[in-house]
């Protein structure tokens, strides 16, 4: 979803059309830069330590394309080369955006990420439960055997707030237009628009790795 769609009610229903089958980058014609994907104009931060390639993809849990998208990234997560340092930022182009936010660094600093990730999506587009304010996501995850006083306490705190900002910053470093989105090394950003369909964007992101791999 781009920036101008997300004047929509967060969490209404909305049908994905987004297609994950398109065939592979055509043999012979590599992606290029401005069709395929984009240079940022300013390096963006990395947290990837040294000798590793940062992937970052941005995501939004009530935005129909990251849930469409969310099996294929799992998926393709699993098999990457292993020198890709993958991680998720969640974005918020508006202030209602921010709770959800808070929910994911939550979740990543209990460690539950690799438990409940899916399930937050799952929950907001399946069973279309209202997931944008704290109570609500305070209550959906104690449902889900969570301890919601320490739930709390991640979701309230210091760390949090700073991984928010600090994701924000991000989002805007890269300059990205909508979600889901894949930023690369802090160099490059790519999503389902320029590249036709997100699992080819799987394939630019690949490609760009390569290059850096390379030297390049």
């Amino acid at each position: 979803m781009k920036r101008r769609d997300f004047s929509m009610a967060v969490g209404a229903a909305v049908t994905a059309n987004v297609l994950l089958q398109t065939p592979a980058l055509a043999q012979g014609k590599s992606p290029e830069a401005g069709t395929d994907y984009r240079v940022v104009d300013t390096r963006a931060v990395v947290e990837a330590p040294a000798g590793k390639i940062e992937v970052v993809e941005f995501f939004w849990y009530s935005c129909p394309h990251c849930n469409h998208f969310e099996p294929t990234f799992e998926a393709w997560r699993k098999r990457a080369p292993k020198d890709l340092a993958i991680r998720l930022v969640p974005v918020a182009f508006n202030d209602s955006f921010v709770p959800q936010q808070r929910l994911y660094y939550a979740l990543e600093a209990m460690g539950l990420v690799d438990r409940l990730h899916a399930k937050v999506f799952k929950a907001i587009h399946e069973e279309k439960q209202n997931l944008t304010k704290g109570d609500a996501i305070a209550d959906w995850v104690a449902k889900q055997g969570v301890d919601k006083t320490k739930f709390l306490e991640q979701y309230n705190s210091f760390s949090t707030n700073t991984k928010v900002t600090r994701a924000t910053q991000l989002h805007n470093a890269y300059r990205i237009e909508g979600v889901p989105a894949l930023g690369v090394a802090g160099r490059y950003w790519t999503d389902g628009d320029m590249a036709k369909t997100m699992e080819r964007a799987l394939q630019v992101v690949e490609f760009l790795a390569a290059g850096i791999r390379a030297g390049k």
